[in-house]
């Protein structure tokens, strides 16, 4: 049966003025561990009651950060990773007048948005990748010296479509024993130990992409009986225990903001699963009994795939000390967006007579427990309200990071990984591609940051997605749930859980925050038209 291996370890050098420990200049691994739809407070060190002792021990060893972004959606957040760029830069899908839709990849990278590995090449670095893609292009053509992809989302025991280093692999059967979770770390692990055999004086970036927790709901049965009975006190009480515990961590603060009571998707979508499923975070009491026993199934088999996602990453690690390779070693771990509210089924449909989490099954979080997931925040995935875009961020550097089991309250954005990975490896991004410059990279090297809270400072962080926008610039926050919706104004350091609308209060800053808004979209619509490519 195949295996599948998925890491991505990337080297860095040690900058002594950052990372005082460090000796000589040896270029220390990268690994980035990248969740799919995984909640703000979806582990143990960020709140939760989910068993996460693997990650916990990186937070405890490492740093915690607090105000870290992703772009509230799954390609565009691996594109930023990547690229160092903002996607709406690199891809010109989802930009209004010039293309829709979000789902055409047809050579929308430019040529100048080289990809991480291939910046890391020069710098002696093997490349490697497992799990999910989701971005343009093929995997090694983009730098991966070795790669295992799922192409398909849908099914975690039997994906149809999945790649070898680029090369389609036979569809998987159901009843082998496959689970997606367990095979992107098999292969993330073959990768590490032919490494070890074949390359063992180079450093490796090792990119691990989960399609854990995503939606369908599959998970192993032995996981799901772990948590059978943990959720039927329902997500209103979740919540509020998740909070407590953010901000005994010393992570949540302010005031706990309201449930999103009127978000999710249309009744035609639950019609498949049955009158135990529910469109809306209403209020757990008012559920019936039925619908209280379907949902607290479906939290279990969530909290399931995200325990099975630990246990899984513990091997990845179990591999990195067996190498001696721990201590210098990069580690990232964070999730591509917060928890989704959506209800659908696809792949091979929901049966509803099926054991739930099963091959036959496809259930979806939904809105009720995404607001537990993504607690303390507002809204879900796809908007731009804390909720849909605040992750964790676990850092673990042993050698380059003298702090333990700190906090870092520094705002930050997946822009930065892809330059602060760079400067550890002791490059930079590259500023021309053909003897041609190429745009500046929006993020910043959060080196500094690991050394000393506060240290490293951005201009403005911009968002956009199907609509929703926002910018942050130092504290203040504008926010719009879709394109026709008002402007929101918030000022984070006082109210990081965007209970208090100030927009009425203060319009001038509204204004001021609008207009640098859509000067960065005017500038990255100019720049997708001039990288369309020709007919």
């Amino acid at each position: 049966m195949l295996r599948s291996c998925l890491a991505i370890v990337a080297a860095s050098l040690l900058v002594s003025a950052v990372l005082p420990c460090a000796g000589a200049a040896e270029k220390p691994n990268v690994v980035i561990f990248l969740a799919d739809d995984l909640g703000f407070s979806d582990l143990g060190c960020y709140g939760s009651e989910i068993r996460t002792p693997n990650l916990d021990r990186l937070a405890g060893e490492g740093l915690r950060f607090t105000q870290f972004y992703n772009t509230a959606r799954c390609w565009p957040t691996r594109a930023a990773i990547l690229t160092g760029y903002y996607a709406q830069q690199v891809r010109r899908d989802g930009l209004p007048g010039v293309m829709r839709g979000g789902q055409d990849h047809r050579g929308e990278r430019p040529e100048w948005a080289r990809l991480l590995p291939e910046m890391l090449k020069p710098l002696g670095y093997r490349c490697y990748h497992s799990g999910k893609w989701h971005i343009d292009g093929g995997v090694v053509a983009g730098g991966f010296d070795r790669s295992y992809r799922i192409a398909d989302h849908k099914r975690f025991f039997s994906p149809q479509e999945h790649y070898l280093d680029d090369k389609r692999l036979p569809p998987v059967k159901r009843g082998t024993g496959y689970y997606a979770t367990t095979v992107i770390a098999d292969y993330a692990v073959k990768q590490l130990r032919d490494h070890q055999r074949e390359h063992p004086d180079e450093p490796f970036f090792s990119y691990v992409a989960f399609t854990s927790p995503h939606f369908p709901l599959h998970a192993l049965p032995e996981d799901i009986a772990r948590y059978r009975d943990r959720y039927k006190q329902g997500w209103d009480v979740l919540r509020q225990e998740r909070w407590q515990r953010l901000q005994k961590l010393g992570i949540g603060r302010d005031m706990l903001s309201e449930v999103e009571r009127g978000i999710g998707p249309g009744k035609k979508a639950i019609k498949p699963f049955g009158p135990g499923e529910i469109n809306r975070a209403v209020p757990w009491e008012q559920l019936t009994e039925e619908q209280k026993d379907f949902q607290a199934t479906k939290m279990a088999i969530h909290a399931a795939m995200v325990d099975r996602m630990d246990q899984e990453i513990g091997r990845v690690l179990d591999q990195l000390r067996q190498m001696n390779a721990m201590d210098n070693t990069l580690i990232f771990f964070l999730s591509d967006n917060g928890a989704s509210c959506e209800i659908m089924s696809r792949g091979d449909g929901h049966d509803p007579k099926a054991p739930p989490g099963s091959a036959d099954s496809h259930l979806c979080l939904g809105p009720g427990w995404a607001g537990a997931s993504n607690t303390p925040f507002r809204y879900h995935k796809k908007w731009v309200h804390e909720g849909g875009i605040a992750t964790p961020l676990i850092v673990h550097w042993p050698a380059g990071i003298t702090a333990k089991n700190a906090l870092r309250h520094n705002v930050g954005h997946v822009v930065d990984l892809a330059p602060t990975i760079l400067d550890a490896a002791g490059g930079q991004p590259p500023t021309t591609w053909k003897d041609r410059p190429v745009p500046p990279r929006p993020g910043k090297s959060l080196l500094p940051a690991l050394a000393k809270d506060g240290s490293v400072s951005h201009e403005y962080l911009w968002w956009f997605h199907q609509g929703n926008r926002a910018i942050r610039l130092g504290d203040w926050k504008l926010v719009s749930a879709g394109s026709k919706g008002p402007w929101e104004l918030y000022n984070l350091a006082a109210d990081r859980n965007e209970t208090k609308n100030l927009a009425e209060m203060h319009p001038d800053k509204v204004r001021e925050l609008n207009a640098v808004w859509k000067q960065h979209l005017d500038e990255f619509v100019e720049l997708a038209q001039d990288n369309k490519p020709s007919e």
